[in-house]
Order: structure tokens, then C-alpha cells, then sequence
């Protein structure tokens, strides 16, 4: 209020000669009437130009430094962000093995005859004791943020569900995906017999809604070389079960069958399955007992509603990709085993 009153008094101050005038002629009756101010004995030209500087349109005479020193007082020292840490570099393979073995050719011919799916059963004995599993490999060596988010979903499960009913849940997810993957080869597999129907349509009632699923990838599917069958990386010495080894519209693919709850429209939501289904087809690349040559792979994720499945199909460069993946992750699993 104070500073307002001077401000007004300075702004509308007049020349000396023009109050005496005034005066004169008014017989000073302004001075009789006006009632004595304290501001009366402010010197106002001391003060005319912080008036002035106020109202005037010029830029503050505060600089950058003042403004951030006066930001300092008020709301403490700033904390200024550290430099982007620079890019670690990057990791070479020690032991660089191509995915692809030049020794087999690609086999495009369909003509597959009756029972002849390859179809070898995973025995731990002799070369396979000490090999582990793809699965376990990619278990054992998952990044952290996957693993924080993996650990995050199971306490919220077992939050919702409790201890007994989160093994229960797990075991069920288990078992349907079993009963998918046994429709899945009853379907594929060529000649079935009577009875072999029969188990068919048993295998197929408890996971009808995912089989719906994947009908349209299906008929995209033809010339089947191998069924759930074992594989061994033999220089990496590393084994796996591959679901099944097919055409998809025409190129031979290491196809795996995935089972989801929640919709996986794009490959990165299948988190690790591309670096298996890469890992798979180094594998069945350098085993001899498969005589054929991947270059490709198949994700295929069906839903239990009878939703279509996504089929997410990996080309050779994307597998490429994906096998330089396996294999740091491979090398990290020896060196912490």
C-alpha cells in the first residue's frame, strides 16, 4: 500500500511553478483542505527511476545466473542430471557358430507319405546327461527386468489366488498346454488308424477352444518332417524338443505352439520364444538325424476363447538375429555353470 501511494504521488508529480500558480489563484485552498501525509517528505526524484524502471518495458537486468542463484534460495540447490553413461561396448562371441549348416540343402518337396513325421523321444543318457535344455538355458539366464516382471505376476497371482490355488493355476496351464500340443500332433500327423482317431477326439475335447484357434494357420501348414521331436546342437551341446518342423506357406519352418490368456499381437510380447525357436533350429540344423535344411521359424499363439491365433512368422534375417541372441546368452549360461 505504501509503495502503491508513492508510486501514484511520483507518477502525477508537477512542476513547482505550476502548484505555486495554483496556489495563487485558489487562495491555496487545496493546501488548507489536504491532510498532512507522511509521503510528503519522500524525495521523489531519489526514487523516479526505480519508478521508472518498474513500469518501463525494457528486459529485467536479472541474468541467468541470478535467476538460478535466486531459485537456489527459495527451493533448494538444483540436482543436476549425470551425462548418459556412454554405450558399454559391445560383446564378441567366443565361439561364433552359423546357424546355418551348407552341408543339407532346403527340402521344399511335400510329399510326405504316412508315419513319416520325424519323432525321437529326449532320453538323458551318454551325449544328452550333461547337455542342458534350451528351456533351462533361457531360465537361467533371463534378463532382470523379465525376471522382475515375471516375480511381480506370480506374487499377484498368489495374492489373488493363495499359495495352494497358485500351484493349482500353474499345474492346469500345464496340463492344457499338453493336451494342445498332443490334439496338435494327432491333427498333423498323417494315416491315423481307428483308434488313433479315437484319442484324437479326447486329446481335442479338453482344448477345443485353442485348436479353434489355430484352424487358419492350419491350412497354411504342409509337408510335416518332424513332431515333437528332440534335437542336439552337437559342436554347442546343448538339446531341445522342437514341437514340429513344417512347410508354412511354403517355406520349412521350426514351428512352436504357444497357449495365451492375453493377446499377443507382435512378436516382442512373446518375450524369449524366438531366441528357443532359434536356438531349435541351429539344432536341427547341425543334427544329423535330421537331413534337411531351416532357415525359418513359426510362432504360433493360440487363445483358449477359439480367438484366431497370431501366427508370428520369423524370415532369415530375423532368425539370424535371434540365434546371435541365443548365443551370448548360451556362453553366459557356461560361464555361470
Amino acid at each position: 500500500m505504501r509503495f502503491y501511494l508513492l508510486f501514484n504521488k511520483v507518477l502525477h508529480a508537477k512542476p513547482l511553478s505550476s502548484v505555486l500558480t495554483v496556489c495563487l489563484s485558489t487562495s491555496c485552498f487545496w493546501n488548507t483542505r489536504k491532510k498532512p501525509s507522511q509521503y510528503d517528505s519522500v524525495d521523489t526524484e531519489k526514487y523516479s527511476s526505480l519508478v521508472r524502471s518498474v513500469v518501463s518495458s525494457r528486459v529485467s537486468s536479472q541474468t541467468p545466473a541470478s535467476l538460478e542463484q535466486e531459485d537456489g534460495h527459495i527451493y533448494g540447490p538444483v540436482i543436476k542430471s549425470k551425462h548418459a553413461a556412454e554405450k558399454p561396448v559391445s560383446k564378441t562371441l567366443k565361439n561364433s557358430v552359423p546357424l546355418l549348416n551348407h552341408a543339407k540343402v532346403v527340402d521344399l518337396s511335400s510329399e510326405a507319405g504316412p508315419m513319416s513325421p520325424v519323432s525321437i523321444s529326449l532320453e538323458r543318457g551318454q551325449d544328452r546327461m550333461n547337455s542342458p535344455s534350451v528351456t533351462r538355458i533361457l531360465q537361467q539366464t533371463m534378463p532382470p527386468e523379465q525376471a522382475f516382471y515375471l516375480e511381480r505376476w506370480r506374487k499377484r497371482m498368489i495374492a489373488k489366488l493363495g499359495e495352494e490355488g497358485f500351484k493349482e493355476y500353474t499345474a492346469n496351464l500345464f496340463r492344457q498346454g499338453k493336451l494342445f500340443h498332443s490334439a496338435l500332433e494327432a491333427i498333423l500327423m498323417s494315416g491315423a488308424g481307428p483308434e488313433e482317431e479315437e484319442e484324437k477326439e479326447e486329446a481335442a475335447d479338453g482344448v477345443a477352444g485353442y485348436i479353434e484357434s489355430v484352424q487358419h494357420v492350419l491350412a497354411d501348414i504342409s509337408g510335416v518332417r518332424a513332431i515333437e521331436s528332440a534335437v542336439q546342437h552337437q559342436s554347442l551341446q546343448y538339446v531341445g524338443l522342437v514341437d514340429c518342423v513344417a512347410q508354412y506357406r511354403g517355406k520349412v519352418c521350426v514351428i512352436d505352439w504357444k497357449t495365451s490368456e492375453k493377446p499377443k499381437p507382435f512378436l516382442h510380447n512373446t518375450f524369449d520364444n524366438p531366441l528357443q525357436v532359434a536356438a531349435y533350429i541351429g539344432a536341427v540344423n547341425n543334427d544329423n538325424n535330421y537331413g534337411f535344411l531351416v532357415e525359418h521359424g513359426l510362432i504360433v499363439v493360440a487363445y483358449k476363447d477359439g480367438s484366431p491365433a497370431h501366427p508370428h512368422f520369423m524370415d532369415p534375417v530375423l532368425c539370424q538375429s535371434y540365434w546371435t541372441k541365443w548365443l551370448f546368452r548360451l556362453e553366459e549360461y557356461f560361464e555361470k555353470n
